[in-house]
């Protein structure tokens, strides 16, 4: 069976930030790392589900919008992935520092926290999801296109 290509990346040199991590025809992988693999301590269920609803929410309510396809945990735990098409890779960055900016400061309802629409609406983390999103902009700072490459 053929590793997939996620599997192929060496985790013990990844580092936080943003990455691209697959190209597939018009669909484009970013690999968004807010902790060290194997390194840090993985993000509890509560904080990576709460970014997920904020940011998929900011990021498709955007003015890139119709580019989005999907922004999601990793089970690991240690990132986020966002798929996105006809995108140019600077304006990708700059939805993702942007989301992260407004989740750093968080302070509306918790968007899809409901049990009419959440499977598991209970288990959210907002003070979690403004601390990682707050050092998510601090890594990104600076981050352009030339940084998306993974770690050699």
């Amino acid at each position: 069976m053929n590793k997939i290509a996620s599997f192929q990346i060496d985790h013990t040199k990844l580092t936080c930030g943003m990455y691209l991590s697959r190209v597939d025809g018009d669909v484009v992988t970013y690999d968004i790392r807010t902790r060290r693999p194997n390194m840090e301590e993985v993000m509890d269920t509560g904080t990576a589900h709460t970014v997920e609803h904020i940011f998929a929410t900011l990021a498709r309510n955007s003015d890139v919008s119709g580019h989005v396809i999907y922004f999601g945990p990793m089970g690991c735990r240690t990132g986020f992935y966002l798929l996105v098409r006809d995108l140019p890779h600077d304006e990708a960055i700059a939805l993702v520092k942007a989301c992260f900016a407004k989740i750093a400061v968080w302070q509306e309802a918790i968007p899809g926290a409901t049990a009419v629409e959440c499977g598991n609406y209970s288990d959210q983390n907002l003070k979690g999801a403004r601390a990682e999103a707050a050092k998510m902009c601090r890594i990104l700072e600076g981050w352009q296109a030339e940084s998306l490459a993974y770690p050699a």
